[in-house]
């Protein structure tokens, strides 16, 4: 080859690995050196997981009354990270605060000092004055303020939206929903939020709910930037309490694909939330607002009732009450204080709270002197009973003269079962009241019941120890005195085993639990079946003798001399035992509690009933015009005259004495009978007196020893 031709090929070979080379070394620095730096540049998209709260399930009465729904509400949110990697990318800066001027200038522009995770103050400022400004512009007024904004994202950081705004119009969503886009991190979306149709109605037993806490984040969503979690309300309180895993809901997940600026460009999966299951209670909602009316008569006080014949709680009452709906979404510190500061304690359940009974527990001592072949037992009342050195006064201080149990049952004579319990011992007492449900929770599906208190149970015994039980305490246990303690709940449920002959029912609120499956099939997760607890004819126990006691409790009500005749109707016959327990003195003055429980009709009971009244005076005169009234009102719905529901507000409840409650206008009480039963006062002296070894009682007479 000619040398020309050498050197040209030489000089084009050289020039071409020259370029090979630079090539190369650019190909290196694109590629290795300088890769994260133009991989950032290059437009990319990723994705969020969001995990959408379960819908919770409704809560219905035994005829599919709905009392706890979810209303549609209409929500503007701001995912906070979002919002902030949207500023940075708009202004291509990074905000942080000015340390040495923080009050006047917390946007000072000065990127190299704060890095991907920003302060709160920061994103309550960007908010302030980047976000808000476009909301005011699309209509919707100012939510929130910068100080929860602050303590949500110190909280949660952007792992959990911040709820900026609730109960958005329908024009109001548009507007915002329509502006979005250039909203990076603003969403707007429709979200469940529990709602009481009926406000303050049935509250005790409903209960409520609170908004989900930090800790209720899975750890799987925690340290995730791409990942959005949004719990479920808890219920706290009531049936939302103990039946809150059938009613809590199944979560939602839903996956949106964004790009490098933010805005959602595709949904890439949606699982839709799932409502839980519907729990249909016992209750009828029409008993539930009579009784509810009813005790606003009152101050302080509960009522309950039972169907004797399974158990099921057809009305739940207590007042002072509340209003479920003030938990929605979250209850306000003005609301909190309103109800933490009131003296009558709106927020407890009086049904399940234990309370000195006074002489409803002389019905249990009945069964007790029947179980242990004393149903036969007869005692000539003086007016008093001598323990010692200690005289208890009857409530008739000049005396009842010789009564037989059906007798001391409707005049309600404390000698007699004084005098009864002693010669049964302690033993025998405790067994039986045991046996009736006494000093031990019922089992009802509700949270905070107390068992009371027995004097001589093991119980007592680990409260008091070393504490001896005599004569005297045996005295005040029989008429519900002293540490005697039971709640409306359990009286109820004795007087409903007297009801229906003999069987102990277990208390229950919940009917049954419904679910759809993913089928959309129905299933029932907890049957409607009643639990007999305990027979007492299987017990030593015979009808014979317990007609014996439902005879005193007629005679009570329906025959001059009687202790209940003011809860007697004309057209019904109603059995009941009344009780005035003594719970303090103070400035030479008496606090009651007064008592009524009972069960109609007589021949064929369908309700047993008991009514609570703080400070009354009297069992018969307060407890039992209420009971009276509600069974008027019953009856009347049951010949057709239904009462209309409505909302009810709150009742805040009064400390006023009540002597006595009057009938309404032109109803009158069929037994014109002044008689006003017992008040509770006769145990004064023994509730300071020690216990001092006993002697046998004269004037007390065994008629059946067997």
């Amino acid at each position: 080859m000619e040398p020309r031709y050498r050197f040209r090929l030489y000089l084009l070979t050289s020039l071409v690995l020259a370029g090979c080379g630079t090539l190369l070394t650019r190909l290196y620095e694109f590629q290795i050196d300088r890769r994260e730096e133009f991989i950032v540049k290059v437009p990319t998209t990723h994705t969020v997981e969001i995990r959408e709260p379960g819908v919770r399930g409704k809560i219905v009465d035994r005829n599919g009354v709905v009392l706890a729904r979810n209303r549609r509400s209409y929500e503007v949110i701001f995912n906070l990270d979002d919002i902030y990697r949207g500023y940075r990318e708009a202004s291509k800066q990074i905000p942080v605060v000015n340390e040495e001027n923080s009050e006047d200038d917390d946007l000072k522009q000065t990127p190299a000092l704060i890095g991907p995770n920003p302060d709160a103050r920061h994103v309550a400022r960007i908010v302030q004055e980047w976000i808000v400004p476009k909301l005011e512009a699309a209509g919707l007024p100012p939510g929130g303020n910068l100080n929860d904004l602050e303590v949500h994202y110190k909280t949660f950081g952007g792992l959990v939206p911040y709820v900026y705004h609730r109960d958005l119009t329908p024009e109001q969503f548009t507007r915002v929903a329509v502006r979005s886009h250039n909203m990076p991190g603003v969403e707007v979306r429709v979200t469940p939020e529990r709602e009481y149709p009926y406000g303050a109605l049935a509250c005790h037993l409903l209960g409520y709910v609170r908004p989900w806490a930090k800790g209720d984040i899975p750890d799987d969503y925690r340290g995730q930037p791409n990942k959005h979690y949004q719990g479920d309300v808890e219920g706290v309180a009531g049936v939302e309490f103990t039946a809150d895993q059938f009613l809590r809901g199944h979560g939602g997940k839903r996956i949106l694909v964004r790009n490098e600026r933010q805005k959602v460009i595709a949904t890439e999966d949606y699982q839709p939330s799932r409502e839980g299951a519907e729990v249909q209670l016992t209750i009828d909602s029409r008993l539930q607002f009579i009784v509810e009316n009813a005790l606003r008569r009152i101050g302080r006080g509960a009522a309950v009732i039972l169907d004797p014949n399974s158990g099921e709680v057809l009305a739940m009452a207590s007042v002072p009450n509340f209003d479920p709906n003030h938990y929605i979404p979250a209850i306000t510190n003005e609301r909190f204080a309103i109800y933490n500061t009131n003296r009558a304690r709106p927020l407890i359940n009086r049904v399940i709270l234990p309370y000195m009974p006074g002489s409803t527990f002389k019905l249990p001592t009945a069964i007790a002197a029947a179980r242990h072949g004393r149903v036969g037992y007869g005692h000539r009342c003086l007016g008093f009973i001598q323990y010692g050195k200690t005289k208890i006064r009857c409530w008739k201080t000049w005396g009842h003269g010789p009564l037989a149990m059906s007798e001391a049952i409707q005049r309600s004579c404390n000698p007699f079962f004084m005098s009864l319990a002693g010669d049964l011992r302690s033993k025998a007492m405790v067994d039986t009241f045991e046996m009736l449900g006494f000093g031990k929770k019922s089992g009802i599906l509700l949270p905070a019941e107390d068992p009371g208190l027995l004097p001589g149970s093991a119980d007592w015994r680990s409260r008091y120890p070393g504490a001896v039980v005599t004569r005297a305490t045996l005295a005040q246990f029989a008429i519900g005195q002293s540490q005697s303690l039971a709640t409306p709940l359990q009286i109820c449920s004795m007087a409903a085993t007297i009801a229906n002959g003999g069987k102990y029912y277990q208390p229950r609120i919940i009917r049954r639990v419904l679910d759809k499956n993913l089928a959309g099939q129905t299933e029932v997760l907890k049957e409607n079946i009643p639990i007999v607890k305990v027979d007492l004819l299987q017990n030593e126990m015979t009808s014979a003798q317990m007609d014996i006691i439902r005879q005193g409790m007629w005679m009570a009500v329906n025959e001059k001399g009687g202790t209940a005749t003011k809860v007697a109707l004309e057209d019904v016959f109603i059995a009941a035992k009344t009780g005035t327990a003594q719970v303090s003195k103070t400035n030479e003055e008496h606090t009651h509690n007064a008592w009524t429980t009972s069960f109609a009709p007589f021949e064929e009971p369908r309700y047993a009933l008991c009514v609570m009244v703080e400070n009354g005076k009297s069992g018969g005169a307060v407890a039992g015009v209420l009971s009276r009234q509600i069974y008027r009102e019953i009856f009347n719905m049951e010949a057709g005259l239904n009462p209309r529901i409505s909302r009810l507000p709150i009742y805040e409840g009064n400390f006023d004495p009540y002597e006595s409650l009057e009938l309404p206008e032109g109803d009158v009480f069929p037994l014109n009978d002044e008689n006003a039963g017992e008040t509770g006062d006769e145990v004064d002296d023994a509730l300071t007196a020690e216990d001092t070894p006993l002697q046998v009682i004269p004037n007390s007479v065994n008629r059946n020893p067997q």
